[in-house]
């Protein structure tokens, strides 16, 4: 048993910390992890609840970073989630774009440019807030999930507990 440097009292063998008074003592070593958080696992350089948001940010791009870099399960369910959203939101855009700029030069489509671009704009912002919510509800620490892309996002991770 050693004894605290700042109030006395003993302290457990191994003991980074006085049970009484908080100080660190004295030859302990220093718990493993975070510093900032000692619950959190050595390898989490940011909390879950960031990390998460930080997913969605720049959509697929960040979802594929986090994707590769993090392997807390809830952070990779998020990143593997932006990576189907924004990633078939990115190639349906495509598409559209393309059958937009035809209708505007009259080859396919003709007239009905107009209707592509209004859908354009509404998938624009459906997409919008999509993102700020899929954000918000990273950030308070719930796993939001879009009804056919978090199946996609499960494949991609692995079943994940919820």
């Amino acid at each position: 048993m050693a004894f605290c440097a700042s109030c006395g009292s003993q302290v457990a063998d191994g003991t980074a910390f006085c049970q009484k008074c908080g100080k660190p003592v004295a030859g302990a070593a220093p718990p493993p992890g975070n510093p900032h958080n000692p619950g959190a696992p050595a390898t989490a350089g940011l909390d879950e609840n960031i990390a998460s948001l930080l997913c969605y940010v720049l959509g697929w791009i960040t979802g594929l970073i986090f994707f590769f870099i993090d392997k807390r399960p809830t952070v990779r369910f998020h990143a593997a989630q932006s990576i189907v959203v924004f990633g078939g939101l990115h190639v349906i855009y495509y598409i559209i774009t393309i059958f937009v700029f035809r209708g505007f030069y009259g080859f396919y489509w003709g007239g009905f440019g107009g209707g592509w671009l209004m859908l354009f704009s509404l998938m624009e912002l459906v997409s919008f807030v999509l993102w700020i919510l899929l954000m918000v509800k990273a950030y308070q620490g719930e796993r939001f999930r879009v009804p056919i892309a978090a199946d996609f996002a499960d494949s991609l991770v692995g079943k994940v507990k919820a």
